[in-house]
């Protein structure tokens, strides 16, 4: 008698992660007459599909909105720099900046050196001080790159260069975090370009004040590096944010941004600086400018961590017209037709975005888990040959855990 051959141990597979976005499921419903899966009636399937876009529909309108709220805070730092630079003679950049880092390292990073153990100031800095160094000195010379450039080139050179930020973005999502587009997210991105073209011909046709432009070709590099800078530092923050924290991004950046603008303020601006004619209304300036941006700062990982990277860059596009609105009462700009057209068009093109999710194309071979570090590891069985997977990714923000993969 041939004795049985023992039993394999069945390699049970780890239990699902709970579901952190509204994920494709009005494709994963069942069809109607399907066989296998027709638990559900037709109304029954309705009534889910009919939920669900009130859900998606809600957080692309909250995500258009939270973009507009920044859009909203770039303005109040173009008007108080405007003011600053023509009223008052006070060309200032990196001051500014530096008043912003300031005010980032007392909240955030005086919070990272009173936390225990590994969220602790000093074991972050031990195990990734050369990579904040890196980011700091990025976000502080997109800054100054951008601001720099307005003495060579002209505003509509500016305007339409600094979209560049755009392509950036995206061909860093695409290969760093394995975020992947659908057509309509190319179109949406397509109508807010066009907008924004079509505000920069509206500023040529009425003759609004376009600067120097003394030296255009040095004005359009500047402009170029500052915006791949600003696109490098946005892909990098909503990574941190994502696999870290927003308080350990934003104190990270407080800490190394006021190390390296304080010392360009001493070498490059400290002249400048002694010009100034210190009075309550430039102090009020300064004051405004630095709470806004420090606003700013703080807002956008909430809207990049609910959103993406490259929504929230789409989103400020508007910044531009909210700052020509403002323009229209205090400095007395003309007005055309045009401003409106584009401001819509852009927006047309941010509902467009929205109106469906990217998805992340996960390879359990090389992807990084983005979420909680700390949490639990789960062994995959070694057995199979593993394929990549995707996953459906939409506008909510991510409220649960998900175990880390590794694979043998």
């Amino acid at each position: 008698m041939i004795p049985p051959e023992p039993q394999q141990q069945q390699l049970q597979p780890p239990p699902p992660a709970p579901p952190n976005h509204v994920v494709t499921t009005i494709e994963n419903l069942p069809a109607e007459g399907s066989g296998g899966g027709g638990s559900l009636s037709a109304s029954s399937r309705a009534g889910v599909r009919q939920r669900i876009r009130k859900v998606l529909n809600r957080e692309m309108l909250i995500s258009v909105a939270l973009g507009q709220v920044l859009s909203l805070l770039i303005c109040g730092i173009s008007l108080t720099s405007k003011y600053l630079s023509e009223d008052f003679h006070a060309n200032t950049p990196v001051f500014q900046s530096f008043l912003n880092y300031i005010l980032l390292f007392l909240v955030y990073t005086t919070t990272l050196a009173v936390r225990q153990g590994e969220e602790n100031l000093l074991a972050i800095l031990r195990r990734r001080w050369w990579k904040y160094m890196i980011l700091g000195l990025i976000d502080l010379e997109a800054n100054y790159l951008v601001v720099k450039a307005y003495q060579y080139t002209t505003l509509t050179s500016i305007q339409l260069l600094d979209c560049f930020v755009i392509p950036v973005v995206i061909l860093l999502s695409w290969f760093f975090l394995l975020i992947r587009y659908k057509a309509v997210h190319f179109i949406g991105i397509v109508v807010c370009i066009l907008g924004m073209g079509c505000m920069a011909g509206a500023d040529v046709l009425v003759g609004r004040h376009q600067g120097a432009g003394e030296n255009k070709l040095v004005g359009d590099l500047l402009v170029l590096g500052g915006a791949t800078l600003y696109g490098i530092s946005n892909v990098w923050e909503e990574y941190i944010i994502r696999t870290l924290s927003r308080v350990e991004f934003l104190g990270m950046i407080g800490l190394f941004g006021a190390f390296f603008s304080g010392i360009q303020l001493a070498i490059m601006e400290h002249k400048e600086l002694l010009k100034v004619p210190w009075d309550w209304q430039i102090g009020l300036l300064y004051v405004g400018f630095s709470a806004c941006m420090f606003g700013l700062y703080s807002f956008m990982p909430v809207v990049i961590k609910k959103t993406s990277a490259t929504s929230v860059n789409l989103s400020l596009l508007t910044a531009d017209l909210y700052s020509l609105f403002c323009g229209l009462f205090l400095f007395h700009y003309k007005f055309s037709g045009l401003y409106l057209l584009s401001f819509f068009t852009i927006l047309i093109g941010l509902v467009l975005y929205s109106s469906t999710s990217t998805y992340i194309a996960q390879d359990p071979r090389v992807y990084k888990q983005f979420r909680n570090p700390s949490g639990p590891v789960v062994d995959l069985p070694t057995t199979a040959q593993v394929e990549p997977s995707v996953t459906y990714t939409s506008l909510g923000q991510e409220t649960e855990e998900e175990p880390h993969v590794r694979v043998a």
